[in-house]
């Protein structure tokens, strides 16, 4: 029997060692304070895509350190960042884990371009000679589909998405999701860090939103594409309580109507928001997937020591 072994090689785990080295680096020169919050938690997130795995009795193993990281920041942490275990249910192939490592990082005070070109900075470190661009998401969709996502009839976006693989039965967004998934990101140029802006507006999750310049709202929200994957997913943070409020309802019907279980909005989230959680912008990055790009791996089992078949 040899499962008991790690899927990783030395070199690999030495190579994370690194990456985390210079990570940690990075904030410690610019004066970022390292946190540490609750992987075990009473309450969990309530997006539709993302499923928290329950404690019985405790709650949840937490799916981000965001809303805990949100409350440092508004009793007056001010710029912060983590790298934690993050947990999500049903999660598991050649690019998941249920369990994997997030660094995740708030800027008071910055917009979110500022944040832009700070993880591009972390990403020139890491990624020595990239090259990058960036993209508005409704120009990179229509370019590569010929459809405007935010504008296109639903049943065209649908029927593209079906003649192209998709299910049958997707609604607009899904269709929108499942071609951004499958045709867009596969087009992105593989040595160059692909910045992607101005997510439509239904995709804001936790993220601010704006009218763009044809008065479709658009949420404040980037990702950021290198050899095809997704390494960071940064919003200009929402500080609407209420709102925030409204997300968590809005949530939860649509919960209710794809058949899953509702979440309970996070109370001491709420009261952060109400209280002083400041102007800022934060980012998410796995740090699986750094190490899968940096070492070019082509399954997540190989830069982890003990993925969720053998732990």
């Amino acid at each position: 029997m040899t499962d008991w072994q790690p899927t990783a090689s030395l070199e690999a785990i030495k190579a994370r060692a690194e990456l985390l080295s210079t990570v940690r680096a990075f904030f410690a020169a610019r004066n970022i304070l390292e946190v540490d919050t609750p992987q075990l938690a009473r309450y969990g997130v309530s997006d539709p895509h993302i499923q928290c795995i329950p404690v019985p009795g405790y709650g949840y193993l937490q799916s981000s350190p965001e809303y805990h990281m949100k409350r440092l920041l508004a009793a007056g942490s001010g710029p912060i960042y983590q790298i934690c275990k993050a947990y999500r249910d049903g999660e598991a192939g050649g690019r998941h884990n249920p369990e994997f490592t997030m660094l995740e990082w708030y800027r008071p005070g910055f917009e979110l371009n500022d944040l832009i070109q700070e993880c591009l900075i972390l990403f020139a470190e890491l990624f020595p000679g990239a090259p990058s661009e960036c993209f508005r998401f409704r120009d990179l969709f229509s370019d590569i589909t010929g459809l405007d996502p935010l504008t296109a009839n639903d049943a065209d976006l649908i029927a593209h998405a079906e003649s192209h693989g998709a299910p049958e039965g997707l609604n607009k967004t899904a269709a929108v999701d499942y071609l951004m998934a499958t045709r867009v990101e596969a087009a992105l140029p593989a040595e160059q860090l692909s910045v992607v802006t101005d997510f439509p507006g239904w995709a804001a999750a936790l993220a601010q939103t704006h009218e763009d310049k044809d008065g479709v709202t658009v949420a404040r929200r980037f990702e950021i594409y290198y050899r095809g994957l997704e390494l960071a997913n940064g919003y200009q943070e929402l500080t609407d309580g209420e709102e925030q409020r409204r997300r968590f309802k809005r949530d939860n019907a649509l919960r209710r109507k794809l058949g899953l279980n509702t979440m309970e909005a996070d109370p001491y989230l709420l009261a952060a928001m109400a209280s002083s959680l400041p102007e800022c912008s934060g980012v998410a990055v796995g740090v699986e997937r750094l190490l899968m790009t940096r070492q070019r791996f082509s399954n997540i089992n190989q830069a982890l020591m003990f993925p969720y078949s053998r732990a």
